[in-house]
């Protein structure tokens, strides 16, 4: 069994082959999976291919490069929807400042409503971090003194120090087709060396970030093996304890989803 902790199913990419897309998911032994929500008027579409599909949840969130978009996204609103049954998770929420589509005051306020409500629904929160290491763990300290909650550094890219600080505070950490990548050693050390194994889980961010040896192709969960054989040589587990160990981590951190037959 495994599990794609983070999809990307609605739009474009997938438009027109979405059954096959899933077919050959199931044939790889991906048994579920997580549509991610990256903007609230996305979610329609979203939890419509949650609804479809009894081994498919869904996350309500916006991705920091549109808080701009939505400046007044407020706790309130995310809990409301987040009481949608097929709902596990709160975002794709987080720092970006890399590419600055959004002014960071802007980006700080999305982020601490996203945490309130995950604070409140105790569903975990799926972060995404770019050039912003220490301002996330900033952050999660100062917010999990506000009160506890649960977080996951998703497509983990980011340095020693954030992994470090992040897991003191019992964060998960979600490893993509970059680990499998031949220039990608600072990634791999990181997850070797600072990321508790039992707190590792195993995404695609699919249609993006097809890992070896599909890079360049469009990105699917079929894929998903291929990044669980990165992590598995990454940490010294063989397949089959990687399957269990980051399928058991994937249902301790999401504990809304009801694991599949």
């Amino acid at each position: 069994m495994l599990i794609d902790s983070h999809t990307n199913l609605h739009g474009e990419p997938y438009v027109d082959d979405l059954a096959d897309v899933l077919a050959r998911a199931r044939e790889a032994g991906v048994t579920g999976m997580v549509a991610i929500c990256c903007k609230l008027s996305d979610f329609e579409a979203v939890s419509a291919i949650a609804e479809a599909h009894d081994n498919i949840w869904c996350t309500i969130g916006a991705h920091p490069h549109h808080a701009k978009d939505q400046p007044d996204i407020t706790a309130d609103e995310l809990v409301e929807i987040a009481q949608h049954p097929k709902v596990i998770g709160i975002g794709e929420t987080g720092l970006d400042f890399h590419y600055g589509y959004s002014p960071k005051d802007e980006q700080f306020r999305s982020l601490a409503a996203h945490a309130e409500a995950a604070r409140r629904t105790e569903l975990p929160l799926i972060l995404h971090t770019r050039d912003a290491d220490d301002e996330m763990a900033e952050f999660l300290e100062a917010e999990m003194v506000q009160g506890v909650f649960r977080a996951l550094l998703h497509c983990y890219t980011g340095g020693a120090k954030l992994a470090q600080r992040a897991a003191k505070l019992d964060a998960y950490f979600a490893a993509s087709g970059i680990i499998t990548f031949k220039k990608a050693d600072e990634v791999r050390a990181v997850f070797r060396d600072d990321i508790p194994n039992d707190r590792i889980i195993i995404e695609t961010d699919c249609p993006y970030l097809a890992p070896m040896p599909h890079r360049g192709r469009r990105n699917e969960p079929a894929f998903l093996p291929d990044v669980l054989k990165g992590v598995c040589e990454t940490v010294g587990w063989t397949e089959d304890e990687g399957a269990a160990q980051t399928t058991e981590a994937f249902f301790r951190l999401f504990s809304k989803a009801e694991r599949p037959e």
